[in-house]
């Protein structure tokens, strides 16, 4: 995968970018099932959209993930709909989840995004790798 560059009919592209939102009130709610079933989502969203995760972590109160994605595409839109489908399900699916949010969104308003170059992908990527050898924090899903 790596640094295979992306092909459409009249273009050649490698756009990626990190992006980081996180719950409402900081709320560490995905533990457990409701992390593993977010994890299963945002996988499905992004095959289904055509977005490479390149790496990933579901953690107890954010998401972080690092993808790929075609020209065509729109940070923003990509991102509302995965903030949207998972919040939808995860409240549909886990009902305890919906009596803490009371019918409101299940994210925090906005997120981070960070388009990438190799200096920032090194950093990242050592970041998420420290941490998941690390084990201070049990708390992390890697989404590969």
């Amino acid at each position: 995968m790596g640094h295979t560059l992306r092909k459409g009919s009249h273009t050649v592209s490698r756009l990626t970018c990190h992006l980081v939102w996180v719950t409402k009130y900081r709320y560490k709610v995905l533990s457990g099932d409701v992390q593993k079933r977010c994890r299963e989502l945002l996988m499905q969203i992004c095959e289904a959209e055509g977005i490479e995760i390149m790496k990933g972590v579901v953690s107890s109160d954010h998401v972080h993930m690092h993808v790929e994605y075609a020209p065509r595409m729109n940070v923003s839109s990509m991102v509302k709909q995965m903030k949207g489908r998972t919040s939808r399900k995860l409240q549909q699916e886990f009902p305890h989840l919906k009596e803490r949010y009371w019918g409101q969104h299940f994210w925090a308003s906005g997120y981070g995004v960070w388009s990438t170059g190799n200096v920032t992908d090194k950093m990242v990527n050592d970041y998420l790798e420290h941490h998941r050898r690390d084990g201070s924090d049990n708390s992390n899903f890697i989404l590969e």
